[in-house]
């Protein structure tokens, strides 16, 4: 799912009749990120953003323990990996394992700017109240074409009922055993007008105990435990004019 909708994204997504998603996005600046360079650290990972007209090149890069660098570069011809700055020879099956885990950070990083994608089907759940405080809660599946190869999977989305900010998100996915992720916002800040923000990471205590559409509940009723934190640092931003 999340290698279709990054390789495919419409460039017309902001326009259109006036919707939740689209005063989200005008609120977090992310249209911005249509056409432009970022970098950013997660984790052991640099990464590097670049997006121009629809072209696109999403770079991670760290080290081996003997200082060795590797390289994964996707772009819109395909996934290549890079050893000591050597192409390498890649199966199919790992091009397609470097290039999800590549687009799921960026997926995750830019939210909500991938939200007007044309796999993107919403159901509006109407008004939700999570710690006194009222959010717009949206449901999203996709369709099977052009929604990847994760298409099943589902997302929900807390955009605040005020200023439409993404507090909160969660995902239910079915690749391996499956499972579902609930995340909870905080450290938001703006980088040249673009709002970036950090996540805590819950699931729930014990699996198969809680109903997803259900699951901001569940974290009011204190039934998930935080897993890691997802937090990106050292983040700049240059829009391309």
């Amino acid at each position: 799912m999340l290698l279709g909708l990054l390789a495919f994204l419409s460039p017309n997504f902001g326009l259109g009749q006036e919707s939740i998603i689209d005063k989200a996005i005008r609120h977090s600046g992310a249209e911005k990120l249509k056409n432009a360079e970022v970098s950013f650290d997660f984790r052991d990972y640099h990464y590097i953003y670049k997006r121009n007209k629809g072209r696109f090149e999403y770079t991670r890069i760290n080290r081996r323990p003997d200082g060795t660098k590797i390289r994964d570069v996707y772009t819109n011809d395909g996934l290549f990996r890079y050893v000591a700055d050597t192409l390498v020879s890649l199966s199919e099956k790992r091009k397609k394992a470097y290039a999800n885990s590549v687009n799921s950070v960026i997926y995750f990083a830019f939210l909500p700017l991938w939200l007007k994608d044309p796999a993107v089907m919403f159901e509006n759940m109407g008004i939700s109240k999570i710690q006194d405080k009222e959010y717009h809660k949206i449901r999203v599946t996709f369709k099977k074409e052009g929604g990847g190869d994760d298409f099943e999977d589902v997302f929900l989305y807390w955009f605040d009922a005020d200023d439409y900010s993404l507090d909160y998100l969660a995902y239910k996915y079915f690749t391996g055993k499956g499972g579902m992720r609930f995340r909870e916002a905080y450290n938001p800040r703006t980088i040249d007008g673009v709002r970036i923000q950090d996540y805590r990471n819950f699931a729930p205590k014990l699996k198969g105990s809680i109903d997803f559409e259900q699951i901001d509940r569940a974290f009011e009723d204190g039934k998930l435990e935080e897993l890691s934190i997802i937090a990106l640092k050292k983040m700049t931003i240059r829009v391309i004019p």
